[in-house]
């Protein structure tokens, strides 16, 4: 019994009272609530848990619907074109003409041969442009036709300092130029 005595009064004494022998106290503390909870908890599956991992697979659309992909096997429709009226090629080919210009052209002029190709829309925006500030003087390839849509196409020219891209739409006055853009080389 003194045995006992002496150990319990080392342990209260002078253990519990140093930082070591608390720090002692709360790692036991700390593995005894740890496994308690453990013995309680016993998850079937170790990935089960606190994981918020769903079970199956998220699917977010019908998989009977189809092909909703962006890239697509399908070629895209032709642009359609009333009979006797102008291709997308021969609208991008005479605003290219018409945008390139020619030597001493005023901007009045200018318009005006951009104004029956282009949409309202791009005319708005073209209305303050300059046509000195076109930087290319000449077609340097045949032009490239992409179809979008079948009121949607957008051609690629290339002409000597770089690239033409257009977008060109269908409208009741047939098909227009709605976007320029260019590309440097």
């Amino acid at each position: 019994m003194t045995v006992m005595r002496r150990a319990l009064e080392f342990l209260f004494t002078r253990a519990l009272r140093s930082r070591l022998g608390v720090a002692l106290v709360i790692a036991v503390l700390v593995f005894a609530v740890l496994g308690a909870t453990r013995l309680i908890s016993d998850p079937a599956d170790p990935a089960d848990g606190l994981s918020s991992r769903p079970n199956r697979p998220i699917t977010t659309v019908d998989p009977t619907a189809g092909d909703d992909g962006v890239l697509s096997s399908e070629a895209p429709p032709s642009p359609v074109t009333s009979p006797g009226a102008r291709t997308p090629e021969q609208t991008a080919d005479r605003f290219t003409a018409a945008w390139l210009g020619r030597p001493g052209i005023t901007a009045e002029q200018w318009q005006a041969g951009l104004r029956p190709l282009s949409t309202p829309s791009l005319t708005e925006k073209l209305a303050g442009a300059d046509p000195g500030g076109v930087p290319a003087e000449e077609v340097a390839g045949p032009p490239a036709v992409r179809s979008r849509s079948e009121t949607f196409v957008e051609v690629l020219l290339p002409l000597d300092t770089g690239r033409l891209r257009l977008e060109l739409v269908t409208t009741d006055d047939g098909w227009l130029v709605d976007v320029v853009d260019w590309e440097r080389q």
